[in-house]
């Protein structure tokens, strides 16, 4: 086994490949995609030497396995989870040697939602818009990875890091708190909708996916009901549909929408917002 490719052995509840996505193409209709949360992405991908855009495997609650076709090093970061090489123990959050044809399992994560899985050379898959990123709504990029799917590897860009000590992974949020800055429609809602948002009481949905996080809680009472017709949706965007659960926008978000945005998150907020498990408490803090 000497080609640079990776084997899907077991694909996991939602794997794709990820990277700093495709951003600028939104007149188009095109999402930027990426990694839900890009700093899990680059820390991973720098201990194994590579350039923090490269492409890796974003898991999503009970992780995957792969077989490398050729040895390469690997580091599981994100989301905490317990990682074995041919059934022994290895690192999680620091680089690992796995030899060719040996099994890398990524277990289900104890905390957090969204693990990712950086290999030297990173994945090369054809891009799309100048990104190899899945983008599960338009359809753009590889698929999501299925069962005994094979991904080519890059030549490696440099040598792994070398880690003395503990790496400073952020821990996954016990309460997300996203700082949010009110508009573009906070008039449709008025002063009682916004101190509504600002209080506190929701929780994360179980209905939260790579396209947006909703949450669960008192809903902002709208004071103008009419419709509104669609306009441009940004990464981050709390919109607030007629069920009244606010949902944030994410990476994978449609480009445009019907319903009003009465604020949006700060995008520094959204990595936290990528690894919030369902029940997680969520709490909008205004910014002035």
């Amino acid at each position: 086994m000497t080609d640079r490719a990776v084997a899907v052995v077991r694909a996991g509840a939602l794997t794709t490949v990820q990277d700093l996505g495709r951003p600028g193409y939104a007149h188009l209709g095109v999402p930027r995609s990426g990694a839900l949360d890009p700093r899990a992405a680059a820390l991973a991908n720098r201990l194994v030497g590579n350039q923090e855009g490269a492409a890796v495997l974003e898991t999503t609650l009970n992780g995957c396995a792969i077989r490398p076709r050729c040895a390469v090093t690997v580091a599981v970061g994100g989301a905490p989870c317990a990682v074995a090489v041919d059934g022994r123990p290895a690192a999680w959050g620091a680089p690992v040697r796995v030899p060719g044809g040996s099994l890398l399992e990524v277990g289900r994560a104890t905390s957090g939602v969204r693990g990712y899985v950086a290999l030297a050379g990173g994945i090369a898959v054809d891009q799309v818009l100048g990104s190899r990123s899945t983008d599960v709504l338009s359809g753009l990029g590889p698929p999501p990875l299925t069962d005994g799917a094979v991904l080519p590897l890059g030549a490696p860009a440099g040598p792994p890091a070398r880690v003395d000590g503990a790496v400073p992974w952020p821990a996954p949020p016990v309460e997300l708190v996203l700082g949010i800055r009110f508009g573009p429609r906070a008039d449709w809602f008025g002063d009682g909708g916004l101190r509504t948002l600002a209080s506190g009481g929701y929780r994360v949905s179980a209905a939260s996916n790579r396209i947006g996080l909703r949450v669960e809680g008192p809903a902002p009472e709208r004071v103008r009901k009419e419709e509104l017709p669609s306009e441009g949706m940004v990464l981050g965007a709390v919109q607030v549909p007629p069920d009244g659960c606010p949902v944030i926008f994410l990476a994978d978000h449609p480009t445009t929408g019907g319903y009003p945005v009465v604020a949006v998150v700060d995008e520094r907020d959204l990595g936290a917002a990528a690894q919030a498990a369902p029940g997680t408490p969520v709490r909008f803090r205004p910014l002035r």
